[in-house]
């Protein structure tokens, strides 16, 4: 089977309805506002009758869904649905969740697992620590996308000059005194991450909080990583240390583990 070069403007068919439907899907995801569907008709200079076609033959399809009022329009399960699927979401945390709890047990602290999609940190799984003070996680939620330990990590593998537009656009967040909001700063703290192959983070994302994490280097799907997470008085330098090795001990095998969940 002949591979399609993205950056090829391929011959034949052209199907503007997809293309316009893809536009408004974006639109609809990277908005930070409600869209209705007159909303949407502005935005993206179609006429409200095509845009009215377009929102109620996706929302038939589940790809998008109505807002309680019957006017908002948000993603639908379709294309989360499709997304999952895609990279074998559920396979990758069914088979990685018991090291998930194994390296809980070794570390003592709150483990979890997340990727990068598009503009948030996805909470895939996680193993919660059983001291009572602990940092407790629900899969599903998401994190703003430089989130400490975690978003250097992820962040890591994107070359030098796309981070800095990223950067450039987007701003650096200061979550607490210790954030690193200085674009040099932070682009020579990730290329100390990619030599290093791990991050670490005291109190950058959340005051008392500090972390360490890994990528999964995953050949498939969003970047992911995974990452301890505890109180600053209990995941202390010496704790941290340990992590880290422990971490790095299971490495390999563990971004094995992710390849063939992957089916790569």
């Amino acid at each position: 089977m002949r591979k399609l070069n993205p950056t090829r403007k391929l011959p034949g068919y052209k199907a503007p309805a997809i293309n316009k439907a893809f536009h408004l899907l974006r639109k609809v995801a990277e908005s930070h506002q409600r869209m209705n569907l007159t909303d949407l008709a502005s935005e993206l200079g179609y006429s409200k009758s095509t845009t009215h076609g377009l929102v109620h033959a996706l929302i038939r399809e589940g790809a998008l869904v109505q807002g309680p009022d019957g006017h908002a329009l948000f993603i639908g399960p379709t294309i989360v649905d499709l997304s999952v699927a895609s990279w074998n979401y559920i396979k990758i945390v069914k088979m990685v969740q018991p090291t998930i709890e194994a390296l809980r047990d070794r570390i003592k602290e709150t483990m979890v697992m997340g990727a990068l999609i598009r503009k948030r940190i996805l909470i895939m799984t996680a193993a919660e620590a059983a001291d009572p003070l602990k940092i407790s996680v629900t899969p599903g939620t998401a994190l703003p996308p430089f989130a400490g330990a975690a978003g250097k990590v992820l962040h890591a593998s994107t070359p030098r000059e796309q981070m800095r537009r990223i950067i450039q656009e987007t701003g650096l967040p200061r979550y607490t005194p210790r954030s690193i909001v200085d674009a040099q700063a932070y682009l020579d703290e990730l290329e100390q991450v990619r030599l290093k192959k791990y991050s670490v983070d005291h109190e950058e994302f959340i005051a008392g909080v500090s972390a360490v994490a890994m990528a999964l280097n995953n050949p498939v799907g969003p970047p992911m990583a995974i990452w301890a997470v505890g109180l600053s008085s209990s995941l202390v330098a010496d704790k941290q240390d340990n992590a880290v090795r422990t971490l790095l001990s299971v490495s390999e095998k563990l971004c094995d583990t992710v390849k063939q969940a992957s089916g790569y």
